[in-house]
């Protein structure tokens, strides 16, 4: 994150200074909040997304073949599902509030705009998704299986309709379609709604979400389903077919996820140049342009202390082809300050770069494990060494890192702009004379407190009950 907190006053002890005030800049703090509460309600949301649709293939499969092994595996999954709901709904009300509260001048400059997909978000998505799901839990042996079936597939309908909604006013963040200014310029006010649903930016990004959530399904799925062959669960048998499964959702997962993120990127050197230049540390315009390997920069003089590139890559990645002009940070500084006046345009270089190489990595990570769990159910086996069953449990961290660093490329890679080309970050905070650095530090450690208590509860949970398996899920 930019360095916008101020250190006021030090005093120095042998061989360590230490802050006496720190981090009471309302900017930094107000930033530091929002994306504490909205990377840890992140973590909720792609399984939420993924899962539902699980479940709702697993009852599917129950309604169309009468096996009652796959009834048992829809409650597991069910179950699981409910709880991760549960805790996201929780984390997510907060976010709403600090619109109001922390950012209301960005509230005032594009509520007219930002406030409509969220409403209909709540009152046809949610609503949706919460009225189908509580009938599909208490629908049990009360509906026809059929209809029964309908109704978690409506609740995964539901959630992903969420997902959209929330990613068409995000995507009017990174990318202002459908509006005008306001004659006194204080305000931008919606002129084309469906300029704003038809964004380009939202059809680029709500796949790559779709698709993560599909790969954080699959590898929970995976990761739970291989622990209990590894433990010899007696539901053995229901395991292995979870395992199939799940492998072959994970797969087709990644390979959505990877596609998916591949045309974001291109789109990205149209939309937001800067941001791919910070990805990749590229100082200056290149054609045919390289990728970064490694890179070890120095952000103040815009210059690779070292780097190992690979030659014309990052051509090939933007253009499918090896031949292509990307613009570097310095001439993309000179133009947004011709375009927009002077200021520094350039994010965090080394937030964006490792952010970015994280997301990446543990994409090509899940590629891998997904290829060998393919491969494994292909030839149907189902044993599992030591090593490859701890590989196999613990890859379902990857898709979290993947999905948190996206998240923090997307939205951090923008900076300074909250709305791009439109509002800058430093504007759209509350004034501190309304919310004041000691009021938001005060719920800074609030919410880290309950926080860190609704994960030891979601985590006890999903343990919980992922390892009772299937008869406690009845």
């Amino acid at each position: 994150m930019e360095q916008h907190f101020i250190i006021m006053n030090t005093v120095t002890i042998p061989h360590v200074t230490i802050a006496k005030e720190i981090l009471m800049d309302t900017l930094f703090l107000a930033r530091l909040q929002f994306a504490f509460t909205s990377v840890f309600h992140f973590f909720f949301v792609p399984l939420t997304l993924g899962l539902s649709i699980f479940t709702a293939i697993m009852e599917t499969a129950w309604v169309r073949t009468g096996n009652e092994k796959y009834r048992k595996l829809t409650q597991f999954w069910g179950k699981l599902f409910l709880i991760n709901f549960a805790v996201g709904v929780v984390t997510g009300i907060v976010m709403e509030f600090q619109f109001g509260m922390n950012w209301s001048e960005y509230s005032r400059f594009v509520g007219d705009i930002f406030g409509v997909p969220l409403a209909i978000e709540a009152l046809l998505a949610f609503f949706l998704e919460s009225v189908f799901l509580g009938i599909w839990v208490f629908g049990w042996d009360r509906l026809p299986k059929a209809l029964h079936a309908a109704s978690i597939w409506l609740v995964a309908i539901g959630s992903n309709l969420s997902a959209l909604w929330i990613l068409v006013a995000n995507s009017f963040m990174q990318s202002p379609v459908g509006y005008k200014m306001a004659t006194d310029g204080s305000r931008a006010e919606m002129t084309d709604f469906a300029a704003l649903l038809f964004n380009p930016y939202v059809w680029k990004q709500f796949p790559h979400v779709l698709a993560g959530g599909l790969v954080t399904g699959g590898f929970l799925v995976i990761a739970v389903s291989s622990w209990h062959l590894v433990k010899g669960s007696k539901d053995r048998s229901a395991f292995e077919t979870s395992m199939k499964f799940g492998a072959v959702y994970a797969f087709i997962g990644t390979i959505l996820v990877t596609l998916a993120g591949h045309t974001q990127m291109q789109d990205l050197i149209e939309s937001q140049p800067m941001k791919v230049a910070a990805a990749e540390a590229l100082w200056e315009t290149e054609n045919p342009a390289s990728f970064s390997l490694f890179t070890v920069g120095n952000e103040k003089e815009l210059k690779d202390v070292f780097a190992i590139r690979i030659p014309g890559m990052l051509s090939f990645l933007a253009y499918n082809s090896f031949e292509g002009e990307v613009k570097g940070i310095k001439d993309l500084q000179k133009e947004y300050e011709l375009k927009y006046g002077p200021g520094n345009y350039i994010p965090s270089i080394i937030t964006a770069y490792w952010s970015f190489r994280f997301m990446v990595g543990a994409g090509t990570l899940m590629l891998l494990v997904s290829i060998v769990a393919l491969y494994k159910v292909m030839r149907e086996s189902y044993t599992f060494s030591p090593l490859l069953g701890a590989i196999m449990f613990w890859s379902f961290l990857l898709p979290y890192i993947a999905n948190s660093a996206g998240w923090i490329l997307a939205e951090m890679g923008r900076q300074p702009w909250i709305v791009f080309g439109l509002l800058k970050t430093e504007d759209a905070v509350s004034p501190a004379s309304v919310v004041s650095s000691g009021e938001l530090l005060l719920s800074i450690a609030a919410f880290f407190i309950i926080y860190g208590l609704l994960t030891i509860v979601d985590v006890f949970l999903l343990k919980k009950y992922a390892a009772a398996g299937l008869e406690a899920a009845q």
